[in-house]
């Protein structure tokens, strides 16, 4: 509550590690100490998963190069030289097309947001994506490209929207259980991650790490409540 609403955290360190003055609006942009890398990385695996699960996708590769560029006409700005997107995939959006997904966490009170709505804070990460890698997409790979935009305060843009509907109706419709639900846990897991995640940017990894058994999605019963 206290995150979503920008108010200030007790007991947190004076000063961060990289030398400045410690917040919670620092410690989310940080980039000492591999916090924001871990937040993408998370949400990036679960994605993942999601993917993987249930028979809804082929072929379901993470971190996959793209092809090299051997003169395509491209629209300026894209990205040319060796890239790699976050996840790809097969039978996504129709059968046998391949789908790209590249993520994005922005922090909304990072000073470079400052300056925009929330709506238009989705919008400009969500073009930035489009605007690097789409057309590469389309015309080299021949697949789909979605960026996958996410807040550190657990709001998704409509891209991400979207594509995270498509897996949960895929999902329902190859298991029999309800949409409502699934869709309900995919929300809830990705915001899990994002609240963990940006839990560990602000105090810290804490005690002796345990290996918790989490129910892989795979073999999740979405309907958790019986009718």
């Amino acid at each position: 509550m206290l995150l979503r609403y920008n108010f200030k955290i007790k007991d947190i360190a004076a000063v961060c590690a990289c030398g400045e003055l410690n917040s919670v609006n620092h410690t989310l942009i940080c980039k000492k100490g591999g916090f924001v890398s871990l937040r993408h990385n998370n949400l990036r695996d679960v994605t993942a998963e999601i993917l993987r699960s249930h028979n809804i996708c082929k072929d379901v590769r993470v971190e996959p190069a793209l092809l090299p560029v051997t003169g395509e006409h491209l629209t300026p700005g894209t990205a040319t030289g060796e890239a790699r997107l976050d996840v790809s995939a097969r039978n996504f959006w129709s059968p046998l097309a391949k789908a790209f997904v590249d993520i994005r966490v922005f922090h909304p009170m990072a000073p470079s947001n400052a300056s925009k709505s929330i709506p238009a804070m989705y919008i400009s990460h969500e073009s930035e994506k489009k605007r690097k890698y789409n057309s590469r997409v389309l015309n080299v790979e021949k697949a789909a490209f979605t960026p996958l935009v996410f807040s550190t305060t657990g709001g998704m843009g409509k891209e991400a929207t979207a594509f995270y509907k498509r897996a949960a109706e895929k999902i329902s419709n190859n298991t029999n259980q309800r949409y409502s639900d699934v869709i309900s846990y995919i929300r809830k897991r990705l915001r899990f991650e994002l609240l963990r995640t940006c839990l560990i940017s602000i105090r810290g990894y804490r005690g002796v790490r345990k290996d918790i058994h989490v129910e892989g999605i795979i073999d999740m019963d979405y309907n958790l409540i019986r009718d």
